[in-house]
């Protein structure tokens, strides 16, 4: 489970990046981090920082994006929207671009932890839940996108990069069933590997079966 930048920023109605759908996506996005840790799925975040508001860190993208000084150590909006707050031992990767892989140890990580394929939500839509799912396709692990637990904007542009995102790079699937599917996989039975006891690896969330 990938929730990508999910701050206060996008749901407080005072902050220039308010998003009018913001906080029934951060809702959304609540629901599958509670059901992916009752499947024993692990719950990624990630957060933009930058040490102060000159943003040196990204300085071209801070040019084409000057409110990204909201995400300056110490601006309260840069912090997680309630509900949402990673429980501890959680990653939390933290990020100066739009892509969850720009610049990270993510893809690293989750080829550590044999993980395959990941179940996204978070803002913006057309940003960084877009290049997060591309640059995930293109580090050879499965994107799903939860249509409900991102948001964008306006609808406009919500919409069409889901139908973009669905046609050419990730399965787009509503909340629902996303919630269904990871509730099932808690319930799998996992066999043990040849020569060994126990349990092995369990296999992808959506392992041979598209959404």
């Amino acid at each position: 489970m990938l929730l990508v930048d999910p701050a206060l920023a996008y749901t407080d109605p005072d902050s220039p990046l308010f998003l009018r759908t913001g906080q029934a996506a951060a809702e959304a996005m609540n629901q599958l981090a509670v059901t992916a840790r009752a499947s024993n799925i692990p719950v990624l975040w990630t957060a933009v920082r930058f040490a102060d508001e000159s943003c040196a860190e990204a300085p071209l993208f801070a040019a084409k994006v000057p409110a990204l000084k909201l995400f300056a150590a110490g601006n309260p909006l840069g912090g997680f929207a309630p509900p949402l707050q990673p429980a501890p031992g959680e990653l939390v990767v933290t990020k100066h671009y739009a892509s969850a892989f720009a610049g990270t140890s993510l893809a690293a990580w989750l080829t550590a932890h044999s993980i395959d394929t990941l179940v996204i939500g978070g803002f913006s839509t057309s940003g960084c839940v877009r290049a997060s799912a591309l640059d995930a396709l293109q580090h050879g692990f499965r994107p799903i996108v939860v249509r409900d637990a991102c948001a964008d904007r306006d609808a406009g542009p919500h919409e069409a990069n889901l139908f973009d995102l669905n046609a050419k790079y990730a399965d787009v699937v509503p909340l629902g069933d996303s919630l269904t599917h990871l509730q099932r996989y808690a319930r799998r039975k996992v066999p043990a590997l040849p020569g060994r006891s126990g349990t092995g690896r369990r296999p992808s969330a959506t392992a041979g079966k598209r959404q």
